[in-house]
């Protein structure tokens, strides 16, 4: 027997549409590095979206299922994209503008986009790669940038402002399955090539609500969030849609993603929420320290993207600042858990629930998978392979243009679960914590070591501003960790030190006993820690390391 409830779309056009007009008031707001930034209610921001449709269907001839990839920074007309291009049944393509060019052609090829929106401040990147890029017919230009460099391509080249201005405030809507593909975000391509992941309406449409969830990110229409975590980064965490759909006013820092402009827009544009990777906190934490700026408006911070180490959390708290730790990536949309700690609990009980990376919300499923394939109890002991799978969790990867989809064993089991590549423990209700990548796990004498846990101290010694811990190849253990360490200003290089303080916080066995300083730990496009270059610098005998 079917029920007799109504059957609509779960589509980004009714977050269009809902938020342009019931939360009309709420604003985005880009910085500009001027005295005033740019402000656009969600009411103009709807509109704006309605004619950049027009403007693509009527005057650019993009129909279904075409992809526009967008070259930009977080700002009001990135938003405006995310709004039109999925609502009028074509496909959002956010390209990573930190990835190398070579990268960047393979994957617009692949995706075989047919325009380009770029800021032009990127035109120095786009330019020299539009040779390279055949099925790219348009170029639309955003904001300040040098015009010149797009000369002689053969592309044709519009302005955003000219193009959208005077067209239609409203649009014909098609009727989309809500199956059908919205938006896509290639993996970063750490190794091999990089892969595409293409969502939903439908599973946008739920991780939205999932994100405004007070388990989640519990976003109101009362708040202001700080989207620092790229738009080109599994769609900024999901916050562009989320916040359309509940009214949440969105402060947007555009290129300006230094320390010193995001401490000044905290303090000037008061923002009660903000999301961004652990280095981003890191640099504004020495910022503030530096030159002191009152961030207490933020009542709480997602962090993700790499686990947060606990000394950065305890520093937060003293300037009134909530940090909270979420997982995810960008087969999972990326929602996949957030450390909320059960009600009820004292501050120092809650603790050992913040350092997790938290808990599982009803829509992803979780797993451990054992070296052998066994399913692992739930005990916060057993150590396995983290699966996942549920309605905003990719099934497949983009195979190309007239492709059919690609299952990889190593990512997807047999029965459908998206293997992670992460390691961890699952809590008896559900908290999970990771203790590293699959692929950096530091293999000793037939004993793991978790390379996360060994850089989370490290940080939380008060000389040491970063440190990445990588395995290297040992004639008797097989694995040893190499330690490379940031230190801070002023602070001098005394490894016999920091391994003592190590060694109140980490089994003796696990201590690493070679040590290197470096200037700056080598991160990859969204800001991780990147270790495969670390250890082909241990390799080609770069690194000055010492032996304890």
């Amino acid at each position: 027997m079917l029920s007799t409830m109504q059957d609509v779309p779960l589509t980004v056009t009714r977050i269009l549409r809902h938020g342009m007009t019931i939360h009309g008031k709420s604003q985005v707001t880009t910085w500009t590095g001027e005295d005033e930034p740019q402000r656009r209610s969600f009411a103009e921001i709807g509109v704006r979206a309605t004619q950049l449709a027009n403007a693509l269907r009527d005057g650019l001839g993009v129909t279904d299922d075409e992809r526009i990839a967008t070259l930009m920074w977080n700002n009001a007309e990135h938003v405006e994209a995310y709004l039109a291009v999925p609502s009028m049944g074509a496909i959002l393509h956010t390209l990573n503008l930190r990835l190398p060019p070579e990268q960047l052609v393979w994957i617009v090829n692949h995706a075989a986009d047919r325009v380009v929106i770029a800021n032009g401040s990127l035109l120095p990147l786009l330019a020299p790669l539009l040779p390279h890029l055949p099925t790219v017919e348009h170029v639309i230009v955003s904001g300040p940038g040098d015009r010149a460099l797009l000369a002689g391509v053969t592309a044709r080249v519009h302005e955003y402002e000219e193009l959208i201005a005077g067209r239609p405030a409203t649009y014909d809507w098609p009727e989309l399955d809500e199956r059908s593909a919205a938006a896509m975000c290639y993996t970063s391509g750490t190794t091999g090539e990089p892969k595409g992941v293409v969502y939903s309406h439908r599973s946008i449409y739920l991780h939205s609500m999932q994100v405004n969830m007070t388990e989640s990110m519990g976003l109101t229409d009362r708040d202001t969030t700080l989207v620092v975590v790229p738009q080109f980064h599994v769609t900024a965490w999901g916050l562009p849609h989320a916040t359309f759909m509940a009214g949440v006013s969105m402060l947007m820092p555009d290129r300006f993603l230094q320390p010193a402009p995001l401490a000044d827009m905290i303090e000037r544009e008061r923002p009660t929420h903000a999301a961004a990777v652990p280095t981003i906190w890191q640099g504004l934490l020495a910022e503030v320290t530096a030159r002191p700026r009152d961030l207490t408006s933020m009542a709480r911070v997602t962090i993700g993207g790499a686990a947060c180490p606990p000394s950065l959390m305890e520093a937060y708290d003293k300037l009134g600042v909530r940090l909270c730790h979420a997982w995810g990536m960008t087969e999972t949309s990326p929602l996949g858990t957030t450390s909320d700690p059960p009600a009820g609990l004292t501050a120092e009980q809650e603790w050992p629930y913040r350092i997790t990376q938290g808990r599982f919300p009803a829509g992803v499923e979780a797993r451990l998978a054992g070296p052998g394939g066994d399913i692992l109890p739930w005990d916060g002991e057993s150590a396995g392979e983290l699966e996942v799978r549920g309605p905003w969790i990719a099934a497949a990867y983009y195979g190309g243009a007239g492709a059919e989809p690609i299952r990889p064993e190593d990512k997807f089991s047999e029965d459908g679960w998206l293997r992670t590549g992460d390691v961890g423990v699952i809590s008896p209700d559900g908290y999970l914590t990771l203790t590293d990548r699959a692929k950096d796990v530091i293999k000793s004498g037939g004993e793991w070591i978790s390379s996360v846990e060994l850089e989370n101290a490290l940080m939380g010694h008060p000389d040491v501003a970063e440190a990445a811990v990588v395995a290297v190849p040992d004639e008797r253990w097989g694995e040893r960790p190499l330690a490379t360490v940031v230190l801070k200003e002023g602070a001098g290089a005394d490894y016999a030190a920091l391994k003592e303080f190590l060694a109140g916080r980490i089994a003796k066995w696990q201590l690493p006993e070679r040590w290197a300083l470096v200037e700056s730990v080598p991160k990859t496009s969204v800001g991780k820690f990147d270790k495969k270059v670390i250890r082909a610098r241990y390799a080609a005998g770069e690194l000055d390391v010492t032996t304890l």
